[in-house]
């Protein structure tokens, strides 16, 4: 989430207006009507105690039973709710998943309430101080209560090895350090014993110690690594294949990118649950078809596609006119802005270290061409900030502007003034029919600026994980990513600390005067006044071109001519699953 990703810094009722509707013939949630104000700066919706208590606002015309497939041409990297850290996977695992806290969605739009927690969260020494209290009834897939000491035991987790996938907040936060290896120097998980920064009084009170302020609590609470885990149940490793539920459904079955199979948890009470529904019977996941192959299934209806969806995979190119031209293929379609995503040509600025090869870069990129084959401005608008349209706040700018089809001569008059030109660059793709029509676009658009470009193919999968690594030997990538929640506070802050890992600053920038910045900003307590800084911030580290943005990216994903309830998820950005049905 990066994905996809407070009583300070709620949704604001404009910024969830920005939201993305169901697609014609889908069926949003409905429910109470205005919520009640929070008491903050922002102006923004907070979800009341009693609206923290469930059950979830019933979806119109919705039915129990059968079977609802859900087909993505990939399984998902991570279902250890530590190690989940992108939209569609945080999207789906709310089908097993429980947190402290969770958006509750009505008519198209997100409220932050309780889900776990019988509210937000109550702050106390300026921020310092959070406490959550369990609701009662809340329990595990075989029917033992949750604890507060087993959302302790998975908070932990975070701290541990191989757990930097996830997000870095719980170890930075309770430790008070800038980077998550300073953290993990502090405390480095479960086998280093007890973690004094959270207090269990009893089995339903949990209680946070941050060194420092911090308002955005709430919004972190929600994040998948905010889920209990019990001890007895953590199988290591193993825990990624199959973790055990909270939520409405439990997994029963996953064979790893093939096959994925959920079940309803008959000890999950719907009273406890003011977010998810139970509607089908199961949910079955299928990983591994072609993306144009899935599309065509769900449109023709046949092998299952009547009764499926996808969370994750996008609508084909080759049917945009046939979804354009034919009305009841255009039904089917679920579309929308993709929550605070943007999409970026990432650059390794270890490899790429010249300023002036980066601009070059920039100058020539062909963006209005590869917007083109991904379904022109149905793929989304061309983006020049660092910060989605979604955040509160936001502010368009164009610091470093360029023709939308490139400017061969202005690339090669800035790599004149290169220390260097430079050598072939690498480019690594996802191996998908998108992937592979970008990748041509950008071989030949760069081409003509003298700029060669070796493409790489990599598993769609494993491309996050490649790139991403310390010794990564690929210079260009593209990436789509969201800060973790609708505020600037987790931008510049995580993505761009020259101090932290390259999974997290994965454009390996470096700026001492940035990471200065960083830490003088987060140690603003008032959230318009640090926003503020943030947004000045982001600015400085765009003159240095440490990424290129290409698209603010819409979602296009499809529903069975038998499914109900599909809507995008507004936080999540795909088709929220739990509140689908049947029609029959």
């Amino acid at each position: 989430m990066r994905w996809i990703r407070p009583s300070l810094a709620v949704l604001a009722t404009a910024l969830l207006a920005t939201s993305c509707s169901a697609g014609a013939g889908s069926t949003s949630p409905a429910g109470p009507g205005a919520a009640a104000e929070d008491a903050s700066p922002l102006t923004a919706a907070l979800g009341t105690e009693q609206e923290s208590a469930g059950p979830a606002p019933a979806v119109p015309g919705a039915r129990r039973g059968g079977t609802v497939n859900v087909y993505n041409a990939t399984d998902f990297r991570h279902l250890d709710p530590q190690k989940v850290y992108a939209g569609a996977a945080y999207n789906t695992s709310l089908l097993w998943g429980r947190q402290l806290t969770q958006y509750q969605v009505v008519d198209g739009k997100a409220k932050l309430v309780g889900d776990l927690a019988t509210d937000t969260g109550t702050s106390a020494d300026d921020g310092r101080t959070w406490t959550y209290r369990l609701k009662e009834g809340v329990a595990w897939e075989d029917g033992q209560p949750i604890t507060s000491q087993q959302v302790k035991y998975g908070i932990e987790r975070s701290f541990g090895k191989g757990y930097e996938v996830g997000p870095p907040y719980w170890p930075q936060w309770l430790t008070g350090e800038a980077s998550y290896d300073d953290a993990r120097k502090k405390y480095g998980g479960p086998q280093d014993g007890d973690l004094a920064a959270i207090e269990t009084p009893d089995d339903r009170t949990l209680v946070f110690h941050f060194p420092q302020p911090q308002a955005d609590v709430p919004y972190m609470a929600a994040q998948s690594s905010s889920s209990p885990v019990r001890k007895d149940k953590d199988t290591g490793t193993d825990y990624d294949r199959q973790p055990f539920a909270t939520g409405p459904y439990r997994i029963v079955e996953h064979v790893q990118n093939t096959r994925l199979v959920l079940e309803r948890n008959p000890h999950w009470k719907a009273e406890t649950d003011p977010v998810r529904q139970q509607y089908p019977e199961r949910f079955v996941f299928t990983f591994g078809k072609e993306a144009l192959n899935i599309n065509q299934e769900i449109l023709s209806g046949r092998d299952g596609g009547a009764d499926a969806t996808t969370v994750a995979t996008q609508l084909s190119p080759e049917l945009y006119q046939t979804v354009d031209t034919d009305p009841k293929a255009k039904d089917l379609v679920v579309s929308g802005r993709q929550g605070a995503f943007v999409t970026y040509l990432m650059i390794n600025n270890e490899r790429v270290a010249d300023p002036e090869v980066r601009k070059a870069l920039n100058l020539a990129y062909p963006r209005q061409q590869a917007r083109q084959v991904l379904g022109g401005s149905r793929a989304g608008d061309l983006a020049s900030t660092l910060s989605s349209p979604a955040l509160v706040g936001w502010e368009k700018y164009d610091l470093n502007p360029a023709r939308p089809e490139g400017d061969p001569d202005a690339a090669r008059a800035a790599l004149a003034l290169a220390k260097q030109p430079p050598a072939p660059l690498t480019y690594a793709y996802a191996n998908t029919p998108n992937g592979q029509r970008v990748a041509q676009v950008l071989v030949d658009g760069f081409a003509k600026a003298g700029i060669t470009l070796v493409p790489k193919p990599i598993d769609p999968k494993a491309l996050l994980d490649e790139a991403h690594r310390a010794d990564s030997p690929y210079d260009l990538w593209e990436e789509t990513s969201s800060v973790d929640w609708p505020t600037p506070s987790t931008l510049i802050p995580f993505s761009f600390d020259g101090r932290a890992n390259s999974d997290l600053n994965s454009a390996r920038y470096r700026n001492g005067e940035v990471d200065k910045e960083i830490d003088r900003i987060n140690r603003i307590g008032e959230p318009r006044a640090k926003a503020k800084e943030l947004y000045t911030l982001e600015r400085t580290v765009m003159k240095d071109l440490p990424v290129l943005p290409f698209a603010y990216p819409n979602v296009n994903q499809l529903r069975g001519t038998n499914v109900g309830g599909a809507f995008i998820h507004p936080i999540y950005g795909s088709v929220g699953l739990t509140w689908l049905y049947l029609k029959s």
